[in-house]
């Protein structure tokens, strides 16, 4: 087992894809001893080549509540604990209503929020003890409030769950200085984009403020803002990051 005492573990899931890649690569940046979660074996390995040290690459079925407890036991058992995790995994499925098949909702809530849900349930007892305050990091969707935007309802659904259940860690492990907080940006730059025809994408893009879409980088220096000591205060939080776009 490692010597934890100084050096931060953190979990990022979907580090295999843009913005999990940007999310992991910016807190390797940061010093801290990152994990990454993919059921992506292949995008998975790529991130480690472009990050090299200080990354270390896990392949699970996040949906799968076994697979996940078998991952964080692997965690516990190399490290010992974990100081920060970042719930990134997730996808938009494209039905619209009222066409949607039961089979894709399931799967829609199973990928972006079961495994949230898996993931927090198996990270939390391992931050029991850890110094400072641990940091729990959300990955959520402007989508979720924003209903102008083309977002099918079932990924509106399942973002908004996410948000719930970030309060309500917030507030259950505040004494135990566990922050929880969600970020829910607008159009980011990611292999998402690949879901979405041309016009859908070029009439959401024109739509933001700056004239073109946020970048995964961007993203990640805010996850990095919260997993610092300047987000110890933080928690409970959803931060819409939009370029302004949606002022209420």
């Amino acid at each position: 087992m490692q010597n934890t005492m100084t050096q931060k573990i953190a979990v990022v899931t979907g580090a295999g894809g843009g913005m999990g890649r940007a999310i992991a690569a910016k807190l390797v940046q940061d010093g801290l001893t990152v994990i990454g979660l993919d059921i992506a074996d292949d995008t998975l390995a790529e991130t480690a080549a472009l990050i090299g040290e200080g990354f270390e690459q896990v392949t699970v079925d996040l949906t799968d509540d076994s697979a996940v407890q078998g991952a964080f036991a692997k965690i516990a058992e190399t490290h010992g604990g974990l100081d920060a995790l970042v719930n990134n995994a997730g996808t938009c499925l494209m039905s619209d209503f009222p066409d949607i098949p039961a089979d894709e909702l399931s799967r829609q809530m199973a990928i972006n929020f079961n495994s949230m849900f898996f993931c927090c349930q198996r990270a939390i007892p391992l931050m029991s003890g850890r110094s400072g305050v641990r940091k729990i990091v959300n990955i959520s969707s402007n989508g979720a409030y924003n209903f102008d935007v083309f977002d099918p309802p079932h990924y509106r659904a399942s973002k908004a769950a996410m948000d719930t259940l970030t309060k309500d860690l917030a507030r259950r492990y505040a004494e135990e200085k566990i922050a929880v907080n969600s970020i829910a940006p607008a159009m980011t730059t990611t292999p998402l984009f690949g879901v979405l025809t041309e016009d859908v994408l070029q009439k959401a893009i024109s739509a933001m403020p700056h004239g073109h879409a946020m970048e995964p980088s961007q993203i990640a220096s805010w996850v990095s803002f919260l997993i610092s000591e300047a987000g110890d205060i933080s928690s409970g939080n959803v931060i819409v990051l939009n370029q302004g776009r949606d002022v209420h």
